[in-house]
C-alpha cells in the first residue's frame, strides 16, 4: 500500500490517479499510523514552502516523515515535496525545512525572456545512476511548475539535472529517500515509468 500524505498542499489527486493507473493500492491520509504502516510513502505538493512547513508542524507530520525516513521506507517527494526535504528556502526566510537532506532552495534568477514560474517541458541530464531513471533515455522531457530550485549540498545524491536560467538539481536519491522537482504524474509515458520504478523498488 502506498500512502500519499495529505497536508493541504494540492496536486494530490493527479498523483493518486497515476499510481492507481499503475495498479497500486493508494490511501490519501494525514494520519501518522497509516503513513508509518505503508509500504511506500509519497509527499506531493504545490504551494508555498512556509505554509507547507507550518501545516506539517501543526499536524505533527514533520516528525512522521522523519520516522519514515529513519525506518527505511521508500519515500518520494514531488515538487514542493522535494523542497521541504531540505534545510531552507528563499521563499520563506527563517523557516526551517525538514532537513532530511542537506541543501537549499533558491529563487530562479530573473533573466530577460525567462518566464517565472518555470512552467513546461524540460529535458533531463541523467547522472549517478538513479534508480528512478531505469529505462529512461538521456534528454527525456518532463513537466515542471516551479519558481524555486534545489541546490543540493552533496552533488552525488543528484540523479537528474536541467537548465532553466541556472543549473537545477531536478531529482535526488539518498538511501530510501527519492525526490523530483518535476511532476512525474504529469510527464506522460516517461513520468509513469519513473513512478513505476519507484513502486517496484
Amino acid at each position: 500500500m502506498i500512502a500519499v500524505i495529505d497536508y493541504d498542499a494540492g496536486n494530490i489527486k493527479s498523483v493518486e490517479k497515476a499510481l492507481l493507473l499503475l495498479g497500486q493500492e493508494v490511501v490519501i491520509t494525514g494520519r501518522a499510523e497509516e503513513i508509518l504502516q505503508a509500504d511506500k510513502v509519497v509527499l506531493p505538493g504545490v504551494g508555498a514552502f512556509g505554509d507547507a512547513m507550518a501545516n506539517l508542524k501543526r499536524t505533527g507530520l514533520d516528525e512522521t516523515i522523519r520516522q519514515v525516513a529513519d525506518k527505511g521506507t521508500p519515500f518520494l517527494g514531488i515538487c514542493l515535496g522535494l523542497q521541504l526535504l531540505f534545510e531552507r528556502s528563499d521563499e520563506a526566510p527563517g523557516v526551517e525545512g525538514l532537513g532530511i537532506l542537506k541543501g537549499e532552495i533558491l529563487k530562479i534568477p530573473d533573466q530577460p525572456g525567462l518566464k517565472i514560474p518555470h512552467m513546461g517541458w524540460n529535458s533531463l541530464h541523467l547522472e549517478n545512476n538513479g534508480r528512478l531513471f531505469r529505462g529512461i533515455e538521456e534528454g527525456e522531457y518532463v513537466y515542471f511548475v516551479h519558481s524555486y530550485y534545489l541546490k543540493a549540498a552533496d552533488e552525488t545524491i543528484v540523479k537528474a539535472s536541467t537548465e532553466y536560467g541556472t543549473h537545477i538539481h531536478a531529482s535526488v536519491e539518498k538511501d530510501n529517500i527519492f525526490a523530483c522537482q518535476f511532476h512525474p504524474e504529469k510527464s506522460s509515458g516517461a513520468g509513469l515509468r519513473i513512478l513505476r520504478n519507484f513502486v517496484e523498488l
